[in-house]
């Protein structure tokens, strides 16, 4: 068998600003944060990454790192078991969990490498090609803007459902969804209030924006609350799903929400849910109890791991991360009929670092 042992762990952390002010219904920022992580074994590099915070390349390097090291590049399941009992004093969720979820994808990318084949292809491929969502319809935008960012993910690259943000000022938000809905005929429009409102307000909200056809809800209330939730779902309009899960860190976080059950479609993200390997275990979770997957951001990440996912119904095609992996890496998605495809003749997730293109936005 080819040599896998593991020569090499390193973490390195960039900022990049975004293209304009953005917020949601709970935050603002003008710039975002990605850690990549590399493995070197058997002459062959894993890559693998997280959008997070600077202080995960300590935790990797000073840390993590010499977890990994004690394993092959063919051992992830092994390698996995070790990261999450070393977290177990810090806290598995937050920036453990994401700090693990890029070290997994580095080593599946490592050894889909090692054996020459695309990742899909390794993990079990379910399907060639993976639907899209376009994502973003900030805040913070004016209506021109928003309308002009979700027409053009429906024209050009022929979403069949977009996403954008509201909750920052609700009194205000079934005008813009309206002119949402003028700007995407009949498309698919889902809403995100990254958990603003309460439940009693989330159901009124909800009812005012039902006549744009609205059907997808995404954190009406903090994920935080799966009673809340499961409150909002009960009363939601028919025909608009309750959705959640973007912030689950462990396959518990995900058993919460579906407990109640509190969400319609379960979300999940491979660069905080510890990884391919994570996604994979919410994916059978979720078949267990007959709901379906949506992947959340990150999609050079996702695209892969979603081919071979039990249940998956779409991926999030988000503005600033589709803008920022397409500076980052060769290789990274474009959509066409509104979806992405690995690509076949790549191995392992087909992404290479455009080394001298991000040494600019290198901050760790």
């Amino acid at each position: 068998m080819r040599d896998a042992a593991i020569r090499r762990v390193a973490a390195r952390a960039f900022e990049i600003p975004t293209d304009q002010p953005e917020a949601d219904g709970t935050l603002s920022w003008d710039k975002t944060t990605i850690v990549v992580v590399e493995i070197e074994a058997g002459g062959a590099t894993g890559l693998g990454y997280t959008y997070a915070d600077a202080s995960l390349v300590p935790l990797i390097a000073d840390k993590l790192a010499n977890v990994v090291a004690q394993h092959d590049a063919f051992d992830i399941a092994g390698v996995s078991d070790a990261l999450w009992r070393s977290v177990r004093n810090l806290g598995r969720g937050g920036l453990a969990a994401t700090a693990i979820s890029a070290i997994d994808i580095a080593l599946w990318d490592l050894k889909a490498k090692l054996l020459d084949v695309p990742l899909a292809m390794l993990l079990g491929r379910r399907r060639e090609r993976v639907p899209i969502y376009g994502s973003g319809g900030f805040t913070s935008y004016s209506d021109d803007t928003l309308r002009r960012q979700l027409a053009s993910w429906v024209e050009s690259d022929g979403c069949r459902w977009v996403k954008m943000k509201i909750g920052s000022e609700p009194e205000y938000d079934p005008l813009r969804v309206e002119v949402a809905r003028r700007a995407i005929g009949d498309a698919g429009l889902f809403v995100d209030a990254n958990g603003a409102l309460t439940p009693q307000r989330a159901v009124a909200l909800a009812e005012r924006i039902a006549a744009q056809r609205v059907t997808w809800f995404e954190e009406p209330v903090t994920s935080d609350d799966p009673e809340g939730l499961a409150f909002v779902r009960m009363h939601a309009p028919t025909g608009m799903e309750i959705t959640a899960g973007e912030y689950g860190y462990t396959l518990d976080d995900f058993a919460h929400l579906l407990e109640r059950p509190s969400i319609d479609v379960m979300q999940a993200d491979v660069t905080r849910c510890g990884g391919v390997s994570g996604f994979l275990q919410a994916a059978a979770l979720c078949e267990t109890h007959h709901i379906d997957l949506s992947g959340h951001c990150a999609p050079a990440a996702h695209r892969h791991v979603a081919c071979a996912a039990l249940r998956l119904r779409h991926l999030e095609w988000f503005h600033d991360h589709v803008r920022i992996e397409h500076l980052f890496f060769d290789g990274a998605p474009q959509p066409k009929d509104g979806a992405i495809a690995p690509d076949p003749s790549a191995p392992g997730l087909g992404l290479h670092l455009k080394e001298r293109d991000i040494e600019r936005f290198r901050v760790a």
